[in-house]
């Protein structure tokens, strides 16, 4: 049976790609997989008993808490849990191949006649290896279009430039024919060359190429070349995000980023070693609040690599730090050798930090999740609220609400439930906002617990009702002052729901409004049941966000193609799910318009006109 801590960490997973970890009850690593989607792979181990084997079954009873890294993409990954299998041995999984089990792409200048090759194994032999890649079709389909760009030679036979005629690949335009001598060592030793430089991340010169050629296409109406085109962009770029950890991750180094929370700063530290993410660690400062982002990583520097067991010769560092000449040649001394400071502003590193600053915040969010899981922690947090708000029972149901808009324009309100101290998203409702014109979000919350609560007949028990709008919350919490808690009273009398206790929680001093009371109760920072206030304030600005953010999106594409005749609701969801957005349509050529279903090259100039 799943326990409380899981049931929590399962609602805070991102749906970014990345590793989870499933640790026993006493810390041990059982199981690390890789998600394309954490949120919807790891909920799915937690369904029906049945639909998992029975290996998976004993996993999950054994499952007491999970961990995750959030990466770029699905092929960091696929690599970064190789590197974690390797180091953790988990019980539960299956051993992957060890690195020589990729494929790489194998180029020898040393050569007299280089060929350009996949492979699966790591040789010291004095050739480049470009890699790990991590999806053999992509690497295959790019080495076929650098095949047809530069010409390199594929064969196995002795290149002496006396053969009396080339192989097909000559006549298809695919090789240079160093066999019967077209070209010299030099001028083919230079092609092969740039393939090297294409793989070591210059790609824009070799895709803007291929983009050409794909628009030559389709003005001549050849779309299956045109396609084929396309294919081979897709395959290229495919490869470019394989490569993305290998880019990312490099040489020896720390990659050091932080969170703040109040008077707290969440610290994570990812370790890599030979070029490869090997680990992380997670660490908490207190009494942060007030101090500036560089004065906590000098404290955090300072204090980790004091006891620290190994110093690598470079630190990343969110934030750049004080005393930097002093701490460095103090690091210096306990190493034995140099120790640099970087704070990138662009390129791969910079990347990396970001990934860490990520992995931060949702550590952060985990460590809330199991401190206010704690059944002791919640039942606290409520019987504080009960006693400082004056209720007549202990709040088991909160319900909080906020509006999202920008100038009242697509304007939407959120409504979130908390069960006993924890989030139950069944619950939560969103709306459309339908009678406010213009910015007032005054109105526009009374029109949202209006429609709220004028939906409960107070005079129905069926279990439809009970169900759904039927279940009275405890508790109303709004975000605002006292004007904002008077507005909302006065709706909720409006419609019959007066009994229900309603506060706001004021966000500059973090103050609560109750009714008949003039001044705000002020509850310590650390405490419980202020604590829970904010979260559920801050899960209903989060899915008032969210949602706004999704109708706008909707709102300004749909309405950006209005108008133009003979492009209906099909063609505009074939667009958007092709192109992504508006500008991308608009910036696309004739050809690439009509590789989308229904799109002919008469509608596509029509297209092309209307957005300018």
């Amino acid at each position: 049976m799943t326990g409380n801590l899981i049931n929590e960490q399962l609602k805070q997973l991102p749906t970014s790609p990345g590793v989870y970890l499933m640790k026993g009850s006493d810390g041990t690593i059982l199981y690390v997989g890789k998600a394309t989607d954490l949120h919807n792979r790891v909920r799915s181990y937690f369904q029906s008993p049945l639909k998992l084997t029975p290996k998976i079954q004993q996993l999950i009873a054994e499952a007491n808490e999970l961990e995750f890294f959030i990466t770029g993409s699905e092929q960091e990954a696929l690599i970064l849990e190789c590197n974690l299998i390797k180091q953790y041995r988990p019980h539960y999984n299956v051993r992957l191949k060890d690195d020589k089990a990729f494929p790489y792409i194998r180029i020898n200048l040393n050569e007299d006649w280089p060929t350009v090759s996949f492979t699966r194994r790591l040789k010291d032999d004095g050739a480049r290896y470009f890699g790990p890649f991590t999806n053999v079709w992509s690497v295959k389909q790019t080495l076929k279009v650098l095949e047809s760009i530069f010409r390199f030679r594929s064969c196995n036979r002795t290149i002496t430039g006396t053969d009396k005629r080339p192989c097909l690949k000559y006549h298809l335009g695919r090789c240079l024919a160093p066999c019967i001598g077209v070209v010299s060592k030099g001028e083919y030793k230079e092609a092969v060359k740039q393939v090297g430089i294409f793989l070591e991340g210059k790609q824009g010169k070799v895709v803007r190429e291929l983009e050409w050629q794909m628009k030559l296409a389709s003005e001549a109406l050849n779309f299956e070349r045109a396609a084929r085109l396309r294919n081979q962009v897709q395959a290229i770029k495919s490869v470019i995000e394989g490569q993305k950890i290998a880019a990312t991750v490099s040489g020896e180094e720390d990659a050091i980023a932080f969170v703040t929370d109040k008077d707290q700063a969440y610290v994570q530290v990812f370790f890599v070693r030979g070029g490869k993410l090997i680990g992380r660690e997670s660490f908490v400062l207190t009494g942060t609040n007030a101090e500036e982002p560089r004065q906590i990583m000098t404290s955090f520097v300072k204090q980790f690599y004091d006891s620290a067991t190994h110093i690598p010769p470079l630190l990343l560092l969110q934030h750049p730090m004080e005393d930097r000449v002093a701490i460095q040649e103090w690091l210096k001394q306990k190493r034995g050798g140099a120790v640099n400071f970087s704070v990138p502003r662009r390129g791969n590193k910079k990347k990396l930090l970001q990934i860490v600053a990520e992995n931060a915040e949702q550590g952060l969010q985990q460590m809330k999740v199991k401190q206010l899981a704690a059944p002791s922690v919640v039942d606290a947090a409520l019987r504080e609220l009960q006693e400082k708000l004056g209720l007549p029972h202990l709040p088991a149901r909160l319900e909080g609400y906020d509006i999202s808009n920008i100038q009242g324009k697509e304007a939407v309100g959120s409504m979130v439930v908390f069960d006993n101290g924890r989030p139950k998203p069944s619950h939560y409702r969103r709306f459309r906002i339908k009678t406010v014109l213009g910015a007032n979000d005054y109105e526009m919350l009374q029109e949202v617990l209006r429609r709220r609560f004028k939906r409960v007949a107070f005079d129905k028990t069926d279990a439809a009702t009970k169900e759904n709008w039927g279940i009275l919350p405890d508790l109303v919490i709004i975000d605002g002052g006292k004007g904002q808690l008077n507005m909302a009273r006065s709706v909720m009398k409006e419609v019959g729901a007066s009994i229900i206790p309603i506060a706001s929680l004021a966000k500059k001093k973090e103050e609560i409004f109750i009714p008949n009371r003039k001044t705000a109760i002020v509850l310590p920072r650390n405490s419980p049941g202020l604590q829970l206030l904010q979260r559920l304030r801050d899960e209903a600005h989060r899915f008032a966000v969210a949602y706004y953010t999704k109708v706008h999106k909707k709102k300004t594409f749909t309405s950006s193609l209005d108008g133009i005749s003979g492009i209906g609701p099909k063609c505009k969801h074939a667009l958007l799910k092709q192109f992504g957005s508006v500008k991308a349509i608009k910036d696309a050529s004739l050809g690439d318009l009509t590789t989308v279903k229904g799109m002919t090259p008469n509608l596509a100039e029509r297209l092309k006109e209307h957005l300018g």
